[in-house]
């Protein structure tokens, strides 16, 4: 399982490297928008994923964030740490596993909240790794390689 997720991670790297460079906030692929456009404060206040309209839309870390309402973004606005997702929305298993920014996420189905904060993973199927037993591990590889990671981003932004 291990060696299968650690592929996918360095494929999606290796595949997406100038994307992920273009900005320290995941914006995925295509998007140009922060967590490919989805309402961050929904996965708190809902339960849900739901897609953000750009008229409620608000820049923080040069990104825009969209939201699904006026009410969700003045909340973000508020209190923004309290709502962005951990690792700059890039996949938490990437960032433990090996210390990979990848950005290909799923925001629908690929998120969880643990201890009230949002982690997204690459794809719905391994959503199971931050439910399952090996979760603390995860994300303590995640946070001690977090900082190397994201200082390799910001280096990337600003060549």
């Amino acid at each position: 399982m291990y060696a299968f997720l650690r592929f996918w991670c360095t494929m999606l790297v290796v595949l997406g490297g100038p994307a992920f460079a273009a900005d320290p906030v995941n914006t995925g692929l295509f998007g140009g928008v922060a967590i490919k456009g989805y309402d961050t404060v929904a996965y708190f206040s809902e339960g849900r994923a739901m897609k953000g309209l750009e008229e409620f839309s608000h820049n923080w870390l040069g990104t825009p964030w969209h939201f699904a309402n006026a009410k969700h973004r003045d909340m973000f606005v508020e209190e923004p740490g309290k709502y962005a997702p951990q690792y700059g929305g890039y996949c938490t298993l990437g960032v433990g596993l090996d210390g990979h920014a990848a950005e290909n996420i799923d925001p629908e189905t690929s998120w969880r909240i643990i201890d009230d904060k949002l982690y997204f993973v690459y794809a719905a199927e391994y959503v199971g790794e931050l439910d399952g037993p090996s979760r603390d591990e995860w994300l303590a590889k995640a946070e001690a390689n977090w900082p190397e990671v994201k200082a390799r981003v910001e280096q990337e932004l600003n060549n």
